[in-house]
């Protein structure tokens, strides 16, 4: 694959979908910034447990956003998450902070005060932007869109594996009913719900391998750069 310079890449979908894997290795491939919108998230629900903020209160959350540091440090292993210069990327994985983060999401001052934040760590650079707003709302001009979905059932076995993997013991039932809870926040949120973008791809990842979808992505991106040189050269010509 060709490595592009400044390209936007905007990776949205539902809990589950494998928005973060897929962004993370798509993002190292190309040597890009890989920003993970919902860990920024995670990192100011944490804030509000911490703070004993309440988190269904919007200007609340609003003002201990404005009050915070919240940074992603990319390293080889994926992006440390800052919170006030303290590496919480671990802590913020927790399943209180994953349901406090789902609630958070849904305030629109909060949503408007990440996604400027989030513009910002965009400009300049190339960048693998994951979420549920990202080619919708943060970068509607982002230079490829990506919509991952997969069937609830098989959403809902990905997560459980990855809290086994950590240790977490869940039952299947009770992650599909929390994620179909997210779901329904998601997509009925006033601000930004979670929705493809017109000009998505749209993947539905339910029997596709990891390196099959990692594949088709990369695809994508060449299909763009295969484009632009054209246009380059028919304008130069």
């Amino acid at each position: 694959m060709s490595r592009p310079r400044n390209l936007v890449i905007a990776i949205d979908g539902p809990a589950g979908a494998g928005k973060s894997t897929i962004a993370s290795r798509l993002a190292r491939k190309l040597g890009y910034l890989n920003i993970e919108t919902g860990a920024m998230y995670r990192a100011l629900a944490l804030k509000a447990i911490q703070t004993s903020t309440s988190i269904d209160n919007g200007a609340a959350l609003l003002a201990l956003a404005q009050q915070s540091s919240i940074h992603l440090d990319p390293t080889t292993e994926g992006n440390r998450v800052l919170l006030d210069d303290v590496d919480v990327s671990q802590r913020i994985r927790q399943q209180d902070v994953t349901e406090a983060a789902s609630r958070v999401s849904v305030h629109p001052g909060v949503r408007q005060w990440m996604v400027e934040h989030q513009r910002q760590m965009g400009l300049g650079r190339g960048v693998v932007m994951e979420g549920r707003d990202i080619g919708t709302k943060v970068f509607p001009d982002a230079d490829l869109k990506i919509f991952l979905d997969a069937h609830p059932s098989v959403r809902a076995q990905r997560r459980v594996k990855q809290h086994e993997e950590k240790g977490i013991a869940h039952s299947a039932e009770a992650v599909a009913a929390e994620m179909l809870e997210r779901d329904r926040r998601d997509k009925t949120r006033v601000e930004s719900p979670l929705v493809a973008a017109p000009d998505a791809h749209v993947l539905d990842t339910s029997a596709l391998s990891l390196e099959q979808v990692i594949a088709e992505a990369e695809r994508l991106v060449d299909e763009i750069l295969n484009k632009q040189a054209t246009s380059n050269s028919q304008a130069t010509s």
